[in-house]
C-alpha cells in the first residue's frame, strides 16, 4: 500500500492536537473522545467493496474507519444530512450528482497532482470536473452498448438500418419476437435512447468555451430536435416497430436473455444476467443512422466526494486522493461491480481477464458525459415522455416542442 505516510502521520499529529483542544461537536461521523475517524456513505453494494480494504488502512494509521450502507436515496439523504451538519466525511456516488451537491456547497473541490490526474481516463477526469475544479475520484466509469446474440446475428450491424433489417428478418423467419430491445414503457427512457437521438442530429445543452453545458443553450427546442424525433416515430409503433412502449425496464434484459431479440441496447449492470443465461454475445458500440452523426451514449463516473461539513476534511481529503487512488481499491470496487475501472492501472489489470471491459470503453470513447449541471434534472421526465409518446405514434415535432417548452419554464 503506497501511502505518504510522512504526510499522514504529520495530518495525524495535527490532528491530535486539535482534538486536544476541543471538545467533542461534530455531526454524526464526530467520535468525540474516542479519537479520529472517517465514516464513509455508500449504496449497498459500494459499501461492502470497499469496507475491508478501508478497515486495513485505518489499522495502519490507527484512524477508525465507518463504512455505512445507504439503500435509497443516497444523494438526497446525503445532502439533507450534510446541510444539518450530520453527514459523513466521504460519500460515494454518480457524477451527474455534482451540480447539485456543489449548489448546496455539501462537497470540496480536490487537488490532484499533474501525476495523479494522468493516472485516470481522461472523459472520466472530466465527468468529475465542474466549473473548472475536479471534485471526485473517479472508480467507474459506464456507457450503454449493443449486446448482440452471436448465434442470432453473427455480423455486428454497421448501421441502425442494418439492425433493423436484420431484426426484421429473424422475426419474419419466427427466430425472434422483437427486432430489438430499448427500453421505452409509458414514460420513456431518455438515457436509453440518446444515442440514437444524437445519431439523428440532436443534442440537449450547447456547451460554453470552457467546454461546461449552457443550460440556456436547450438543444430541445431547436430543429435538430424535431428532426431527430422524426427518426424516433419511423423506428417507433406506427413505423418500423423497432421501438415499442410494451418494452420496458421491467422485461427489457429476459427479452434478450429468452432470446426474443438478437439486439439490446443498454449497458455493463447488464453483464451478469446475460452470462448466466448462457446467451452468446458480442459487445460493440450502438451504430448510428446511416449518413448521419455518431451515436453517441452518455457516459457516467461514479466517484468518491469530500464532504464539506466533514469533521476531519484533511484526512478525507488525504484518504480520497491518496488511498482511494491505488489500484488495488479500483481493483475490488470492479469485482463489486463490474464496471470498467478509470484508473488506467487497475483497467489494465481486470482486461486481462474481462475483454467486455475494454469494449465498454471502446463504445463510449466518443460519447457525452452527462451533464452534471442542476437543471438536467428538470430535463428526464419530459423528454422521457415525449420519447415515449412519440414512439407511440404522437407528432414528433409538437411533442418534443411542448416537452422543451415544459423544461425551459423549470429553467427558469
Amino acid at each position: 500500500m503506497r501511502v505518504r505516510r510522512t504526510t499522514l502521520a504529520l495530518l495525524m499529529a495535527g490532528l491530535m492536537v486539535l482534538l486536544a483542544g476541543c471538545g467533542s461537536g461534530g455531526g454524526a461521523s464526530d467520535s468525540g473522545s474516542e479519537g479520529v475517524s472517517l465514516t464513509i456513505w455508500a449504496d449497498d453494494k459500494y459499501s461492502r467493496a470497499i469496507k475491508e480494504s478501508a478497515t486495513k488502512w485505518g489499522e495502519l494509521n490507527d484512524v477508525q474507519v465507518n463504512v455505512q450502507a445507504v439503500s435509497k436515496d443516497l444523494q438526497t439523504v446525503y445532502v439533507t444530512a450534510a446541510q444539518a451538519g450530520k453527514g459523513p466525511d466521504l460519500v460515494m456516488g454518480a457524477h451527474d450528482w455534482i451540480g447539485n451537491l456543489v449548489q448546496n456547497g455539501t462537497v470540496d473541490p480536490l487537488q490532484l497532482t499533474d501525476d495523479t490526474r494522468a493516472a485516470f481516463n481522461e472523459l472520466a477526469l472530466q465527468g468529475v470536473t465542474y466549473n473548472g475544479q475536479i471534485y471526485g475520484i473517479p472508480y467507474a466509469i459506464e456507457n450503454v452498448v449493443l449486446f448482440r446474440n452471436t448465434d442470432l446475428a453473427p455480423q455486428a450491424p454497421r448501421t441502425l438500418e442494418e439492425l433493423v433489417a436484420k431484426g426484421k428478418e429473424l422475426k419474419a423467419a419466427g427466430k425472434v419476437s422483437e427486432i430489438m430491445a430499448l427500453p421505452v414503457g409509458p414514460n420513456g427512457d431518455a438515457y436509453h435512447m440518446y444515442p440514437i437521438y444524437t445519431s439523428a442530429g440532436g443534442y440537449l445543452f450547447g456547451k460554453g468555451a470552457e467546454g461546461d453545458y449552457d443550460p440556456k443553450d436547450l438543444g430541445l427546442s431547436k430543429p435538430e430536435a424535431a428532426r431527430a424525433f422524426e427518426r424516433i416515430g419511423e423506428l417507433g409503433e406506427k413505423g418500423e416497430g423497432a421501438l415499442k412502449r410494451s418494452i420496458s425496464p421491467d422485461n427489457v434484459t429476459s427479452i434478450f436473455t429468452g432470446k426474443k431479440t438478437a439486439f439490446l441496447l443498454s449497458g455493463p449492470w447488464q453483464i451478469p444476467d446475460v452470462e448466466k443465461s448462457g446467451v452468446p454475445y458480442e459487445i460493440t458500440p450502438i451504430p448510428g443512422f446511416q449518413g448521419g452523426k455518431e451515436a453517441r451514449p452518455f457516459v457516467g463516473v461514479q466517484a468518491m466526494y469530500v464532504a464539506s461539513q466533514g469533521r476531519f476534511k484533511s484526512l478525507a481529503q488525504e484518504f480520497a486522493t491518496n488511498y482511494f487512488i491505488q489500484p488495488e481499491v479500483a481493483v475490488a470496487l470492479y469485482k463489486a461491480d463490474r464496471r470498467p475501472p478509470p484508473l488506467k492501472a487497475a483497467f489494465e489489470e481486470v482486461s486481462k481477464t474481462d475483454p467486455d471491459m475494454a469494449k465498454i470503453l471502446d463504445a463510449g470513447k466518443n460519447g457525452d458525459i452527462m451533464p452534471a449541471i442542476p437543471e438536467m434534472a428538470t430535463v428526464w421526465d419530459p423528454l422521457g415522455k415525449a420519447q415515449s409518446a412519440t414512439v407511440g405514434g404522437a407528432p414528433p415535432g409538437s411533442t418534443v416542442a411542448a416537452a422543451a417548452k415544459a423544461i425551459e419554464g423549470q429553467i427558469k
